[in-house]
């Protein structure tokens, strides 16, 4: 269970070495389909300023560059101490490998005006929050953009935290809020540095099940190739969608 998991041990340097050293093709795809979906979206509406959130967001910063353009703010939640460290350190001490995940955004329009690229805004908009994604419950509809990023299938083995974590993300976004989520399909865990994590096995109607109640103009990815990042795992699944307006 996600109480039982030694968050407090996730080492995040280790972390992003094995994961974000480069920037991989299965990156590179899935940056191309997020930032598509968010600039069609924010097209329709010039000048439109929002609250985003990245939920789990871990020592991962490419889902928060995402946000960027539209955000006033953006709420960066995680749980373990070392994860929001790093998090904090990048206010003043920036780690320039994310540099090139932003250009990989840069292909859209939205992001290559930034002229000055990612690290200002990012230092104006981004706040470090600690929490647990199942205590979002109690903050229904508080952000207009969401991104979350291989969280809801890597805190637990269990199905029923699975389903609770995808639902509580979704309910945490008002209605008509555009969102990414991304999904390791049928992970087998993962270690970080020393320390094993665990992993629910899902697969891509999981995935789509647990999302479907409360998103509406859904479309499901497979992006990049088995064992392309770390063995253990099938695919990597992304869902884009719209939070439901309707009641869910």
């Amino acid at each position: 269970m996600n109480a039982e998991a030694q968050w407090d041990a996730f080492d995040p340097v280790d972390y992003v070495r094995k994961n974000y050293r480069t920037v991989l093709p299965v990156d590179a795809e899935i940056m191309s389909i997020v930032r598509t979906h968010f600039s069609d979206h924010f097209r329709g509406f010039p000048g439109l300023r929002v609250r985003g959130v990245d939920v789990g967001a871990g020592a991962n910063l490419y889902p928060t560059f995402t946000m960027l353009p539209w955000c006033d703010e953006i709420t960066l939640l995680d749980r373990s101490t070392p994860n929001l460290h790093y998090l904090k350190q990048q206010f003043d001490r920036h780690d320039h490998g994310w540099d090139a995940f932003w250009r990989e955004l840069c292909l859209d329009d939205a992001y290559a005006e930034m002229a000055d690229g990612p690290w200002e805004r990012f230092g104006e908009v981004a706040r470090v929050e600690q929490g647990d994604i199942f205590a979002l419950v109690d903050r229904p509809g508080q952000w207009q953009i969401g991104t979350m990023f291989f969280v809801a299938e890597s805190l637990s083995s269990s199905y029923e935290e699975f389903y609770e974590g995808v639902e509580c993300f979704l309910r945490s976004l008002t209605p008509g809020a555009p969102f990414a989520a991304a999904f390791m399909e049928h992970s087998e865990g993962y270690w970080v540095g020393e320390t094993p994590f665990p992993a629910c096995d899902v697969g891509e109607s999981d995935i789509r099940e647990s999302i479907n109640g409360y998103a509406e103009s859904l479309r499901i990815y497979r992006v990049g190739e088995p064992g392309e990042v770390r063995p253990g795992y099938t695919s990597m699944i992304l869902a884009c969608g719209f939070r439901r307006t309707g009641k869910s």
